[in-house]
């Protein structure tokens, strides 16, 4: 109960401050943190960004293999917080499976859980609202068009749980690209994929069709989940 009504002061603290800074013509500040498939390079990010208006600003911080532990061990969160955002949007999971060393692997039901409810405990501290975000799919189908179940999927599902019980808002990108590339088909999601210099078809990472789409995608949802920011989507 303490550290529920502790969240509802941070949430009406931080709504309090957005009210301010529309006030002061400052703009609305929101960090992004993740890894590559939120960055700018092969991300989601520039997307996000063209949603908004004038008034708000997205700094995005994620980092091309990262997880929910390197990111944090390499010291690239606190320099974040210390931007004093509004809203801090988290996801992890690409590089936390099996598969990714020692410096970056995490469990979904221990370690990465651990890390995640950490990021959300933090910003909360800091004055910031925490969002969580799942993530993208691996457009990877099967015979059938369907898209294969992979490791990502207990990562997604611990975030999903993590949303409920600490009271975040969730951006369940995972079930909105999934639905995506199902309807795309293979052929339709290569043209939101993009292409390495030998020609090979990258299915996890986003073209420039991609990052504005499932940019735009994260941007609609987010005004979804925190209608405050309803009045500065473009």
């Amino acid at each position: 109960m303490a550290f529920d009504m502790h969240a509802r002061l941070c949430f009406v603290s931080v709504l309090l401050f957005a009210v301010i800074a529309a006030a002061d013509g400052k703009p609305i500040r929101i960090l992004l943190v993740g890894d590559s498939t939120v960055n700018d390079e092969g991300g989601w990010g520039p997307g996000f960004a063209d949603s908004f208006g004038p008034d708000v600003e997205v700094v995005n911080r994620a980092m091309n293999g990262r997880s929910s532990k390197s990111f944090r061990d390499e010291e690239r969160w606190t320099p974040g917080l210390e931007l004093e955002p509004s809203y801090v949007l988290i996801q992890f999971g690409h590089n936390d499976q099996r598969g990714k060393g020692p410096e970056r692997e995490t469990d979904p039901a221990t370690t990465y859980r651990e890390n995640m409810a950490r990021y959300v405990d933090e910003a909360r501290v800091a004055g910031a609202i925490p969002v969580l975000v799942t993530s993208i799919v691996r457009r990877n189908f099967d015979a059938d068009g369907k898209i294969r179940r992979d490791q990502l999927v207990p990562y997604v599902e611990a975030v999903r749980r993590l949303a409920e019980e600490k009271n975040v808002p969730l951006i369940d990108l995972y079930s909105l690209t999934l639905a995506q590339a199902e309807k795309l088909g293979p052929a339709g999601s290569e043209e939101i994929g993009r292409k390495g210099p030998d020609g090979k078809l990258d299915t996890t990472h986003l073209g420039p069709k991609g990052q504005q789409e499932i940019g735009v995608m994260a941007a609609r949802e987010l005004v979804r989940v925190v209608p405050a920011l309803k009045p500065y989507l473009r």
